[in-house]
């Protein structure tokens, strides 16, 4: 078997799978204020920095289904086996149902794109799991089984500081925004069963949300041993560090702190923090 991996830029992975020969991504295209910015030069720092000055709405597009059937073309020509397509889920992004097709395109290779219903660093701790199932010898059947094992045990918790940048990003209205903050509401959102974001629950005060997060921790991760946790943040680092710091006094002993990347940070926008858990590789 010679696979395949093909993400795309929503997904954060450890910087040592970038040297990954049979790893590809995606690039999903973003711009602020007019201008178009490539994701492989520019830090998550130095596009929070352009989030915090710009004036207009922050934008993203779809990959390019042309520029995926391209790349499946020169893979088979290649020879290339089998390809796994792990990209943004499909209640958040058209991308998926345009690019469906083309699992049927291909006679010399099988082609699969799961759903995935999450992004960010859990979306890519499954490409890495994939990729690292592949270097062990695993079979097709194997990996896909093992990834949509991890993918269903998936759950993500989002504290969200200021819902402006969600009614920007048209996933809520402004005028539910302005009520929000006035009522100083701080959303706990999550990923349906589906991968849609959605409302977990309306809460006052960072403070309280807060102390949610903490107990959905414990209550979705049980058997902390079994679990990698990660504590994404976007310019949040203090309330990052505390969650950090109750996960490790609570007993995980795989946390990690990451940030954000471009694409979901322009969605949930800054000063955001989560609790993203994972079954272990």
């Amino acid at each position: 078997m010679k696979l395949a991996v093909i993400t795309d830029s929503s997904a954060d992975f450890a910087e040592q799978y970038n040297s990954y020969e049979n790893l590809f991504v995606l690039n999903i295209p973003i711009s602020i204020d007019g201008v178009d910015y490539d994701l492989q030069k520019l830090s998550h720092e130095e596009w929070f920095e352009l989030m915090e000055k710009a004036q207009e709405v922050p934008k993203t597009s779809q990959p390019s289904v042309a520029e995926l059937e391209f790349l499946l073309k020169d893979l088979e020509k290649k020879g290339y086996t089998h390809v796994l397509g792990l990209f943004l889920p499909a209640a958040i992004s058209g991308f998926y149902q345009n690019a469906f097709y083309l699992q049927h395109e291909f006679d010399k290779m099988q082609v699969n794109f799961p759903e995935t219903f999450i992004t960010s660093s859990p979306l890519g701790y499954m490409v890495e799991t994939v990729l690292d199932l592949a270097d062990s010898g695993a079979e097709f059947s194997e990996i896909l089984a093992k990834f949509e094992a991890q993918r269903d045990g998936d759950r993500a918790y989002m504290l969200v500081d200021d819902l402006k940048w969600l009614a920007k990003g048209g996933r809520l209205s402004n005028g539910a925004a302005v009520l929000g903050t006035l009522l100083n509401i701080k959303p706990v959102l999550t990923f349906s069963p589906e991968g849609k974001v959605e409302v977990f629950e309306k809460v006052r005060t960072v403070k309280k949300t807060m102390s949610l997060m903490k107990k959905l921790l414990l209550q979705e991760a049980q058997d902390h041993s079994a679990y990698k946790v990660f504590v994404i943040q976007a310019r949040a680092t203090e309330r990052a560090q505390e969650l950090y710091d109750y996960a490790k006094a609570e007993g995980f002993d795989d946390v990690e702190m990451v940030t954000f990347g471009p694409v979901i940070a322009t969605h949930l926008g800054l000063n955001t923090v989560a609790y993203a858990i994972s079954p272990k590789k």
